[in-house]
């Protein structure tokens, strides 16, 4: 029911009218001058980390965590991705890889401070795109890709959020999901 209900939504999004706000004409900035496909965003927190050791900034996923992630991939094995993304750390990766692993789709790696320049744009331009990152850096693509700041960080206790962004030469919509 779930796959259905993201299925629906994704199609339901492509269809939407924008607001005013977040049309390409009252904002140019939103996309490249090369835009001319539908591109689809996809974009998730890493899933639940191990916090055992304080110490460590790159902890591995506890079993929920990899759990989620599994599930994740059981969510997306009906979305054909082009290309998947994550920051390089532990949890990231684990997050990513079940569905990498199942569409065959080698990860690619962003830096989390340069999110949604030029050269991801045109690289993703028309493509289908899985995006794993984190608490702040999730939110702040999303922002970056809608050009305002709309989604705050999120909190530390959720990892289900799914933000699917739809991007094309007119319009850019939106949406927040939450499968926790």
């Amino acid at each position: 029911m779930k796959h259905l209900l993201l299925i629906c939504l994704t199609f339901c999004l492509l269809s939407c009218k924008p607001d005013k706000e977040n049309s390409i004409a009252a904002n140019p900035n939103l996309t490249t001058k090369n835009q001319s496909k539908t591109t689809t965003y996809y974009l998730i927190r890493h899933a639940e980390k191990d916090r055992t050791d304080s110490l460590t900034n790159n902890p591995n996923l506890t079993n929920k965590g990899k759990e989620r992630a599994n599930n994740w991939s059981n969510i997306f094995k009906h979305i054909k991705f082009d290309a998947i993304y994550t920051t390089n750390y532990n949890r990231t990766i684990q997050t990513a890889q079940p569905t990498a692993t199942q569409q065959n789709i080698p990860l690619k790696y962003y830096q989390a401070n340069n999110l949604y320049n030029a050269t991801f744009k045109d690289d993703t331009n028309g493509k289908t795109v899985l995006i794993v990152g984190h608490s702040n850096t999730t939110p702040k693509f999303v922002n970056s890709i809608l050009d305002q700041n709309k989604y705050a960080d999120i909190n530390d206790s959720i990892n289900g959020n799914l933000y699917i962004v739809n991007v094309d030469k007119h319009h850019v919509t939106d949406i927040l999901l939450n499968f926790n």
